[in-house]
């Protein structure tokens, strides 16, 4: 419903309230002075009312939009925290490629040092080589061919040079190509370390920024919950408001007289065994919510017995048959109007108040039959617990 109707149908419950007051005085049935004293109690608790009733609605307003802006926020969180998740995955996969090939480079190093002794020791073997070569000259070759014993030998010994020569100049081709494949392996080693470098900086910077941006977007979600919370205890004022405005004698006797009806009603009837009552799935977390609501700051048993209220409800043919509907039906319990029960049913009861649930679910009943509680008012009678009457 709309603020402008709700406003509406207030004026009209307040001029209907103020005709039934001007007939009560022109009947004459208290004196003059009474009446109007009374009329302006009664006129000064219904504008209270109505006041506490727009501030519930504004501040539920307020509420509904920072409600909205934080669910914004948290579906931005959730997608910030899957991309610092891929972006962990991502640093985490280059750090084992990276570990990885550290562990290549150190068996190529250990290759490739073994190469570089090799060619070394080729090396070695050249000069010496050529350092014959260079001091016999050709006079070498001329002493092993005049050697030769016949043309046979001699043609031996021809093709054995012949060989030889080939010889050097193979392992000439050889250690030139060992120091060329040394080469590209060092600098493809290096180049492949200096690429997984880079892809490391990169993904440390991306996992640093998200980072970033997720504490950030956290501080904003707690600083609407901070928001939320201060609207919450707004509403909670309301409430109390509200309630202390309902407690006009006149009001609340006649509400009082109801209850008492039903009462009796539900003792004349009877209640059903609680072994009787099959629960649905969410019954505990809505038992939990409105415990929480109603006595969020009263001892454990207090608590409890909120929980044993409502379930005498449930139990009771007078009320509805279920822990949804008898939560939900209409103005029986405030923080329900107000909103703040959704609040607290949405984030979830303390663990203190699902205790307290499951043990009224369970068959705890500090209260007995009770169907109704408040806050102690004079004359009022029944089981006191902390802040609240139970009767």
């Amino acid at each position: 419903m709309k603020r402008s109707s709700k406003r509406n149908m207030k004026k009209t419950t307040q001029m209907t309230f103020a005709f039934i007051l001007a007939v009560v005085l022109f009947l004459g049935e208290t004196a003059d002075i009474s009446a109007t004293s009374t009329y302006g109690q009664l006129q000064e608790a219904q504008n209270d009312k109505e006041e506490a009733e727009e501030g519930i609605d504004s501040t539920q307003e307020d509420l509904n939009d920072l409600n909205q802006e934080r669910a914004d926020l948290q579906v931005y969180l959730n997608e910030l925290n899957t991309q610092l998740n891929q972006a962990s995955g991502e640093l985490a996969t280059i750090e084992a490629l990276i570990s990885e090939k550290e562990a290549s480079i150190a068996q190529t190093q250990i290759d490739l040092e073994q190469a570089k002794e090799d060619a070394a020791a080729q090396y070695e073997a050249m000069k010496e080589r050529i350092k014959f070569m260079y001091e016999r000259g050709e006079s070498a070759y001329l002493e092993l061919f005049f050697s030769a014993a016949s043309f046979g030998d001699f043609l031996s010994k021809a093709e054995y040079v012949e060989k030889l020569t080939e010889y050097d100049r193979n392992m000439l081709q050889k250690y030139i190509d060992l120091q060329e494949r040394i080469r590209k392996d060092e600098q493809s080693l290096q180049d492949e370390m200096d690429a997984l470098s880079v892809l490391r900086d990169e993904a440390a910077s991306k996992q640093e920024e998200v980072s970033g941006m997720v504490a950030q977007t956290s501080a904003n979600v707690a600083e609407y919950e901070d928001k939320i919370s201060e609207k919450e205890k707004e509403l909670l004022e309301y409430e109390r408001q509200l309630e202390q405005s309902e407690n006009d004698i006149t009001v609340l006797q006649a509400k009082l007289e109801e209850e008492f009806k039903l009462t009796q009603q539900a003792a004349s009837a009877g209640f059903t065994d609680l072994s009787d009552i099959t629960f649905a799935a969410g019954d505990i977390d809505l038992l939990a919510a409105i415990i929480e609501c109603e006595a969020g700051g009263e001892p454990y048993v207090g608590k409890v017995a909120v929980g044993n209220v409502v379930m005498n409800r449930v139990k009771s043919g007078v009320f509805p048959n279920t822990v949804l509907e008898v939560i939900y039906q209409n103005r029986q319990f405030s923080p329900v109007g107000s909103g703040r029960f959704a609040i607290v049913l949405a984030r979830g009861a303390n663990a203190e108040c699902y205790q307290a649930a499951q043990d009224a679910m369970s068959g705890a009943a500090p209260v007995g039959n009770c169907l109704f509680f408040r806050t102690p008012i004079p004359g009022l009678t029944g089981t006191q617990i902390g802040g609240h009457i139970f009767y």
